[in-house]
């Protein structure tokens, strides 16, 4: 399987999406510091995922969830979880 997932930072409550095959691994990753792009935003929590049969439909997906307008679907859709982390840009 092929996931792609949203985290949100505790430490500035902004977001941050990406793509996996071992979503477990990659959390963990995060978590630990391991990933230069969250690195600095710790504490992380996986708010949302996705999974995809196929490496192509999970990286269309990753792509339109970082846009424009998958970004405003994906803020439309976990409203009230973006609301509850205090998310700034609603």
């Amino acid at each position: 399987m092929h996931f792609v997932y949203v985290l949100i930072s505790k430490f500035d409550h902004m977001l941050y999406i990406g793509e996996t095959t071992n979503l477990n691994k990659r959390i963990d990753r995060h978590s630990k510091g391991h990933v230069p792009a969250t690195k600095h935003r710790l504490p992380l929590e996986l708010i949302y995922y996705e999974a995809y049969t196929t490496s192509k439909e999970a990286k269309r997906r990753e792509r339109y969830l970082k846009g424009g307008n998958g970004r405003a679907v994906l803020k439309t859709q976990l409203h009230e979880t973006l609301r509850d982390y205090d998310y700034k840009y609603l």
